[in-house]
């Protein structure tokens, strides 16, 4: 066999020894999670009890803030992507948030889908490029806002949480350099191709350290970002920061509805405690450590809430009952979404402004 062959196979078998293995971690995070840790926080039947206890008004409002949650998952797609309609944006959102999460590869699999269905519908690739840099952009602007307006709101209040304001600390030194390169790509093309060919070196020196081949983007890439979504962000970066905010908060009024329904008032977890415990594990859960933060998610939020002084078998079920809401209404429709969309063609979308004939 060929020198070059041999080391493709190796680099090949090198691959899917790393894959196994994060697969196996992840496995075992799940499983540690579910059958060792939460347990011990909360024996599953003082859970299920607690969760027999829900009235019906309190249900009601638990299916009324998820409604409300699913229904902002399509606006940050309707701003960045002019002529999606609201029906198409929720399967677009719906089917691709779904396959991030059952689909080997996470979030790539769920752009992967997100782009085939775009395609589709004739939205060029450059559109779809621009939606999905935008939009994922923005959410992680927020992820990195929440826990430094958390540690504001519990210092006024004259709370103290370390680990918190760790985690906040950091957020504002990686929001800084974000936004202070993103502002950079704006401002001009030579800038944008520099800091582009910057980062690249950057991220191909990281990758030749994990024996993975170089990025295959440069400045270039970087610059025509610039030239595509520039001016559109100078027209609705406002708009597109509303509807993303809306969007993390209906997330946020689940829990808080799901931590009231089961028995946790507010002299137990206050609202801004709750905010602090959220912010700290959203960011954490943007980790691609397991498949939608499965396990993660789960054990960062329930050890935050009781250590804030929510009992244990009410906090246990409220996050449950709180990742069931935020989870498996989105796998379930979008599953079919990701099933159907083909049969539900938009008649609109042939005309939109840039797509072609």
């Amino acid at each position: 066999m060929p020198v070059a062959e041999e080391k493709l196979s190796a680099r090949k078998k090198r691959g899917l020894l790393r894959r196994v293995a994060l697969a196996a971690v992840s496995l075992g995070i799940v499983v540690a999670t579910f059958v060792f840790f939460l347990p011990t926080i909360a024996n599953y039947a003082d859970v299920w009890a607690v969760v027999k206890e829900l009235s019906w008004p309190w249900i009601a409002a638990l299916l009324g803030a998820t409604l409300l949650n699913l229904v902002t998952f399509a606006p940050p797609w309707q701003v960045c992507l002019p002529g999606l309609s609201f029906l198409r944006a929720m399967e677009l959102t719906q089917a691709s948030t779904a396959l991030s999460i059952v689909v080997p590869g996470g979030a790539a699999a769920g752009a992967a889908g997100a782009y085939g269905m775009l395609r589709s519908w004739h939205f060029p690739a450059r559109d779809f490029s621009r939606a999905v840099t935008l939009t994922s952009l923005w959410n992680q602007f927020l992820n990195l806002s929440f826990p430094i307006i958390a540690v504001f709101l519990l210092t006024i209040t004259g709370e103290q949480t370390a680990a918190l304001a760790t985690v906040a600390f950091i957020g504002v030194a990686v929001l800084g350099v974000v936004v202070a390169a993103f502002v950079v790509v704006l401002v001009s093309n030579r800038l944008a191709r520099e800091l582009g060919d910057l980062i690249a070196r950057v991220f191909t020196w990281a990758r030749q350290k994990l024996h993975r081949g170089p990025v295959t983007w440069d400045g270039g890439s970087f610059e025509r970002f610039r030239t595509d979504a520039g001016d559109f962000l100078v027209r609705r970066w406002h708009v597109l920061t509303l509807v993303s905010l809306a969007g993390s908060l209906t997330v946020f009024g689940v829990l808080v509805v799901s931590l009231r329904a089961l028995d946790i008032p507010s002299s137990q977890v206050s609202l801004v405690e709750a905010f602090a415990a959220w912010a700290l594990v959203r960011l954490l859960g943007s980790i691609p450590i397991t498949p939608g933060g499965i396990g993660v998610v789960e054990l960062g939020l329930t050890g935050a809430l009781v250590g804030f002084g929510g009992s244990n078998a009410a906090v246990v079920a409220a996050v449950l009952v709180y990742r069931f809401l935020t989870m498996v209404p989105t796998l379930v429709l979008g599953l079919v979404a990701a099933f159907t969309f083909r049969r539900h063609r938009p008649p609109d979308v042939a005309g939109v402004a840039g797509a072609p004939t």
